[in-house]
This record gives structure tokens, sequence and C-alpha cells, in this order.
């Protein structure tokens, strides 16, 4: 993931989205037509070992064995949970013409239900520790325990959990998209190439139009904060001020910061673009250094960096999401 997108270039195309997202849905924890709140089963320790066992592979650098590996495994896992899986490959040249494989697959839970959620993550490595403090390192690929592996494990984790509660009543789908941090700074086009990909060559099959887009991306980090991310805001504020108020009452609420955040080139753009309301859940500190946390694209970013803690809160609150929309 790069840093802060250069241009506002697509405000004009989420503004008239903002009242789209989170409609019919419980605007608190407490509000849920008077039902109880749903168990949460989101487990932080399992989807940390799932952290550990993608990092088990190397680094997930599109082409390379390590790569192939965890994609398939990737899928199995997927598969086991009872939901639909279905894998988009193609071939994509990256800016500096480099020809890599991409493979983005697609978990669907009831998959017959019209109204439908969409939780995306990128599950590849940034190829080179371009951000190192040692510059000797610098041309090393990234483990990306955080930047990769966390929010890939959440949906995981997520696709276990929601799999077995006969209470969810909407459709969730995960994708898990390829090709997203092979990119250049400053060419914002460069990124989130599985993304892109995927919203120009939908599935259609099986595949349909969600009400709205949630991307988790460097969500297991010891010490993350959540803040609202500026696109995000634009594009879904209901849905916005839904998952930051339940991770406020979920107890949360020291990790989900409900302050304005920054605007981040990531996997939700593309689909803001075509008219989907998307949230990024991103670490991306404001206080008392603006940036991505420091192991960011750099050899440290290693699963010691992160916390079960903190992958359970982004999980629950989603999962509380999800059970609660119908």
């Amino acid at each position: 993931m790069p840093a802060l997108l250069s241009a506002i270039l697509i405000l004009a195309l989420v503004t008239a989205l903002q009242a789209c997202a989170g409609r019919r849905v419980a605007t608190s924890v407490a509000e849920s037509d008077g039902e109880a709140a749903p168990d949460l089963m989101f487990s932080g320790d399992s989807a940390m070992a799932m952290v550990e066992k993608q990092v088990a592979f190397g680094p997930r650098k599109p082409g390379t064995a390590p790569h192939a590996a965890t994609g398939k495994w990737l899928e199995e896992t997927l598969s086991k949970t009872g939901a639909k899986v279905h894998t988009q490959k193609t071939m994509l040249r990256t800016f500096d013409g480099v020809q890599i494989p991409m493979t983005n697959i697609l978990a669907s839970l009831n998959p017959e239900a019209e109204r439908r959620m969409l939780v995306i993550a990128h599950w590849d490595t940034r190829p080179w520790a371009d951000q190192d403090r040692d510059p000797s390192k610098r041309k090393e690929p990234v483990m990306g325990a955080n930047d990769g592996a966390s929010g890939t494990s959440v949906i995981l984790e997520l696709a276990r959990v929601l799999a077995k509660n006969s209470d969810l009543k909407c459709g969730v789908d995960f994708l898990l998209v390829d090709a997203e941090d092979w990119g250049d700074e400053g060419d914002d086009e460069s990124w989130a190439m599985g993304a892109r990909y995927f919203v120009n060559n939908p599935p259609d099959s099986v595949w349909k139009i969600p009400e709205a887009a949630i991307v988790v991306d460097m969500v297991g980090d010891a010490n993350a904060t959540f803040r609202p991310e500026y696109f995000s805001q634009q594009s879904a504020p209901g849905l916005n001020r839904r998952i930051w108020t339940i991770a406020e009452e979920l107890g949360y609420g020291n990790i989900f910061i409900d302050e304005p955040g920054g605007a981040i080139t990531d996997d939700h753009i593309p689909f803001i673009e075509i008219g989907i309301p998307a949230v990024d859940i991103v670490d991306y500190r404001m206080q008392p250094e603006q940036g991505f946390p420091p192991q960011w694209h750099t050899t440290q970013d290693t699963p010691d960096r992160l916390s079960a803690k903190t992958l359970q809160s982004v999980g629950r609150t989603l999962e509380y999401l999800m059970l609660t929309t119908e």
C-alpha cells in the first residue's frame, strides 16, 4: 500500500454516494430491534495463527513458489468453511514492465441472499522493503505479517465463524485480492491491480453487486489505531459511523479512534469509482507522527509486531456488523 493519495480526483464520484451505506442497519449495539446482542465467536488467537501460517510460506510476491502455495492454501481454507469459492486468474503487467500471475479469490456465504456485504483484503506482499531504515535491505522482500497477512487472516477467521452462525441473514462475500502491493510512489494507478482487475472484469455468474464494501488492511499491529479514512467517509458515512459505533460499544474505542483520518490509496478506491460505497479500515497514525506503522514496507513486518487483541477487535466489530445486517 502506498502513502496518501496524491490527487483528489475521485471526490466528485463519491459525493453522490453519501446516503447509500448503512441503511436498514441498527445505529448502535444496543439497538437491534429489541433483540439480544449476538454472541461473538471471532478468535484473535485463531487469526494470529493464520498470520503465522501465511508468513511461514515466505514472502507472497506474485510469480514465486511461496505465493502459489499460499494461494492454494487460502482456497482450501475458505472452501472448508462451506463457502462457495471462485478464483479469478490472469496475467498483469506491473508499472516496471514485469508480467506477473494474479489470482483473486472470492468466497461467498448465503450466496442466494440478495442483500450483500463485501469484505476485502489483499494477500500478496510488497516485493521489496523500500522503506527499510537499513539501505542494504531495501531490495529484500517483505514478510508482510501486517501488510497482507493480517487482513487476510481476519477474512479467514470471519468466514469460519459466520459460516457456523445460523443468525447470519445477509449475504457476505469475501474477496482476497492479489497484486495490491506492486506499485510505485506517485503513480496511484499502479497500486491495487487485483482490485482494479476485479471491478473491470466482474465474475457476474457468481457475484452480485454488494450494498457496500469494507477493506481490512494492516489491522494487526499491537499499537494500531483506526480512524475514518477520508474517501471512506465521503463514500459511505453511514457505514463508517456504524462500524466505529460498534467498535466503541464493544470496548474498542482506544483502537477505533473517532477522528478524521488520512486519504489513502487502497483497494476500496476501485469500488468507489464504480459506484459501490466502500470503507477502508487501515492503520494510519495521526499522532504523534503521521504515517503507517513503523514496519510498513520493511523487513521488520513480522508476526512479533502483531497482537491477537488487535485482530480480535477488528474481527468482532465486523462479525457484529454482519450479524445485525438483515
